[in-house]
């Protein structure tokens, strides 16, 4: 019995493990910032900006991207006040290829492509005008691959012999699906199916892709969407954390300095990121031995949080037939 022990509990995890470092690919690798071009689109506030504080700050050359011209000076002026440091600006819709691509060309060779660029209308899919729907779609997803499409040849043939990187933000809500995040959540999940096969077509030019996975976040858009959102969507959605700009923007950056295809924020992202591991790759073999370990463990929790949200669903509807009913 000693033995099935000492085999089930040490050897066989020990075997695992070094499985799983000949297995895991692609390898670890680590993307400097300091003196490179980091190129953030969303620049102009809440995580974008954040990003453009904390890059500046590590030393590296800083151009933002949003829509607003306005907003993007009051950007570029915080951030010399807090670090010294001038950004460059570019204002353009990602929407719009052609005005991307002339912003990109202007501001020459990039090294870390952040996209954190993103619209967000909380509300049932029956209550969303088509052209909402279209609206989040063209800026969450395909502003995305305009960006992308538009930085790959000279990202491509920089000179530059270090790593380089392209990290999307996407949300957790890119990686469970949420009431009234119908439109929200499949932009943000085609992002995931987007950045797994641009990792394959890019490694052999040694650029890494990070898929960045915040919780709600304390911006200037999270007041706004609050005031739409749908009490079953607060309801369900209570039981996430907020966190601040600053804390995903230091959560971000140092997984895309990491390399890590997947960059959790949280206790719960971390959950999430374990639970929905999938076909994502994965660098760090001991991440790699958590997931598998965690699998099955991670099912039932994942069972266990859709039977509280339906739970609440079930109980809402009920309730909301009983007050019409008595009134």
């Amino acid at each position: 019995m000693a033995d099935a022990y000492f085999f089930l509990f040490f050897l066989l995890p020990l075997l695992l493990l070094v499985v799983l470092y000949f297995l895991v690919k692609p390898r670890p690798v680590k993307i400097p910032i300091k003196n490179r071009h980091v190129f953030i689109t969303g620049g102009s506030s809440g995580i974008g900006l954040s990003l453009a504080h904390r890059a500046a700050a590590e030393g590296a050359r800083v151009s933002i991207l949003a829509r607003s011209l306005g907003k993007l000076e009051e950007a570029r002026n915080a951030i010399r006040l807090a670090t010294g440091i001038e950004v460059a600006l570019f204002a353009a819709d990602v929407r719009d290829f052609e005005a991307v691509k002339r912003a990109v060309d202007e501001a020459g060779p990039i090294d870390v492509l952040l996209l954190n660029h993103g619209v967000f209308v909380a509300l049932e899919l029956e209550k969303m005008e088509l052209s909402e729907i279209k609206f989040t779609m063209d800026v969450n997803l395909m502003g995305t691959l305009n960006l992308i499409k538009a930085a790959l040849p000279a990202m491509k043939n920089r000179k530059d012999p270090l790593p380089a990187s392209i990290a999307l933000v996407s949300s957790q809500a890119g990686q469970a699906g949420i009431y009234g995040y119908v439109a929200y959540s499949a932009s943000k999940f085609g992002l995931r199916g987007l950045a797994e096969a641009l990792q394959q077509e890019v490694i052999a030019d040694n650029i890494h892709v990070s898929l960045i996975f915040p919780p709600d976040t304390d911006t200037p858009g999270l007041a706004e969407e609050n005031r739409r959102k749908p009490e079953l969507t607060k309801i369900i959605a209570a039981s996430s954390g907020c966190m601040t700009a600053e804390k995903v923007a230091q959560k971000a950056l140092d997984g895309i300095k990491s390399g890590s295809f997947i960059v959790s924020c949280n206790l719960e992202g971390i959950a999430l990121s374990l639970a929905t591991a999938g076909l994502s790759p994965q660098r760090s073999f001991l991440m790699a031995f958590v997931e598998v370990v965690a699998a099955g463990i991670l099912r039932i929790v994942a069972l266990g949080m859709q039977w509280t949200w339906y739970g609440s669903i079930e109980k809402y509807h009920s309730q909301r037939k009983g007050s019409t009913r008595s009134s």
